[in-house]
């Protein structure tokens, strides 16, 4: 079953989507991540009840009156389990997902069950991406037209778009609404880091990341699981930065499992 509904949080109108039964996995996406981003996951998680929300100003979630930092970014997520009813869930974070969701298990460690972190880093000093690849990915304009995006893929995001650019079509990547909501996405992110704390993390988790990511170099993925506690690394072999989508039907069942307890 899949409910797709708007929600006021932080007197914001915010699209929430949960799918499926069983136990719940909350899904934190990038910087312009929003909710049809996970459709090719989704079927590959199905025995987990998944909540996917469009983040402050992407999609359909209206737009705030400033930017939002990490750690607000943090509590607004723990606000939409608070709006569906879920106490504790599993959490999965990508990108920039994926420092929301540290941040997360380091605000509300209660709220967190079981960690998955891809494709992310600690933030600042962390090992910086290819300028190229980075100027591309920043560009207000790369998401505008879809055939300038293929023509561009590889060469940002890595992986399986270096030979199948074309896959970027299926995804629905879209553009920030406006300048606004582009400039609050980036300046909310700016300064933040998890380094200092990364040792205190209490919830089990697993470090996804591929060796062909062009934006978050590999050595960001190895200090994470060097300093969380207990944590596991899953190197993608010719993974890029969007390995969660061009090599979901590899990647799933290793989450999967992980969030089982069966590895």
């Amino acid at each position: 079953m899949t409910t797709s509904e708007a929600y006021v949080i932080d007197g914001l109108r915010t699209r929430v989507q949960v799918r499926g039964d069983g136990p719940p996995l909350l899904l934190i996406g990038g910087l312009w991540g929003h909710v049809g981003m996970w459709d090719d996951l989704l079927p590959l998680v199905s025995r987990f009840r998944t909540i996917a929300f469009d983040p402050p100003g992407i999609g359909e979630t209206d737009l705030p009156d400033r930017p939002y930092t990490i750690r607000r970014l943090a509590s607004f997520a723990a606000r939409v389990l608070d709006v569906i009813g879920v106490r504790q869930t599993h959490v999965l974070g990508v990108s920039l997902g994926g420092a929301v969701a540290q941040q997360l298990a380091r605000s509300f460690p209660e709220r967190v069950d079981r960690l998955v972190l891809v494709s992310t880093s600690h933030g600042a000093l962390g090992l910086p991406g290819r300028p190229d690849a980075l100027i591309r990915f920043l560009r207000p304009t790369a998401y505008t037209s879809m055939t300038g995006l293929e023509r561009t893929a590889g060469r940002i995001f890595g992986g399986r778009l270096r030979e199948h650019p074309e896959l970027v079509r299926r995804w629905h990547f879209r553009p920030p609404a406006h300048l606004r909501a582009y400039l609050f996405r980036l300046a909310g992110t700016t300064g933040w880091t998890s380094l200092p704390w990364l040792r205190g993390l209490t919830a089990p988790t697993l470090v996804v990341h591929g060796d062909d990511d062009p934006l978050v170099p590999l050595l960001n993925a190895r200090i994470l699981a060097s300093l969380i506690p207990g944590a596991r690394l899953h190197v993608v072999s010719r993974g890029g930065h969007l390995l969660l989508l061009d090599s979901a039907a590899e990647v799933a069942p290793v989450i999967t499992a992980f969030l089982a307890d069966r590895v």
